[in-house]
């Protein structure tokens, strides 16, 4: 019996995709939510789903998702990270992080917050990224940081820490 494609798309496996903007200030602190879900205590930044049902691609959402938060269109710059990550009770989740470049005080004086899902915002220097994210969120911004200072390409991460080649 030959299956159909609509049933063989069904059967494989899922995994849930996000992106994020790293914005910063012109003083090289970082842009960070206070998300209002979350009973960890952690902060995010700016970014969340991919809406992929609606044919959204990662830099778009990016960009969506930083406009909903944040009331900012920002343009996302360079990809910096991908992020494969896994863990109990969920689907695996990969997460792409763009750079979304340096905001001036206009910008960051305009910011309006998505009340349904955030309680503040702030800009934190990258010596304090510990306080406010999870281990695998810190290696992710870490990333980041390094992918832009050395002008490189993107960075390609599991679970918050570099992917090692296999083979």
């Amino acid at each position: 019996m030959t299956m159909d494609f609509a049933t063989y798309i069904a059967g494989l496996p899922k995994i849930l995709a996000g992106a994020s903007m790293l914005c910063r200030s012109a003083d090289g602190r970082i842009l960070i939510v206070e998300p209002n879900y979350r009973d960890d205590g952690t902060w995010t930044l700016p970014g969340g789903t991919i809406e992929s049902d609606r044919e959204e691609t990662p830099r778009e959402g990016a960009r969506r998702e930083t406009l909903e938060e944040i009331g900012l269109d920002v343009v996302p710059g360079a990809l910096l990270v991908v992020d494969w990550s896994s863990g109990p009770g969920r689907p695996p989740s990969v997460s792409f992080l763009f750079d979304g470049g340096v905001l001036s005080q206009e910008q960051l004086a305009a910011i309006r917050l998505q009340e349904e899902e955030l309680d503040s915002w702030r800009l934190a220097a990258p010596a304090e990224l510990d306080r406010f994210f999870s281990p695998g969120q810190v290696g992710r911004l870490r990333a980041a940081l390094a992918a832009l200072a050395a002008g490189a390409g993107a960075a390609e991460l599991v679970n918050g820490r570099p992917a090692v080649a296999e083979g």
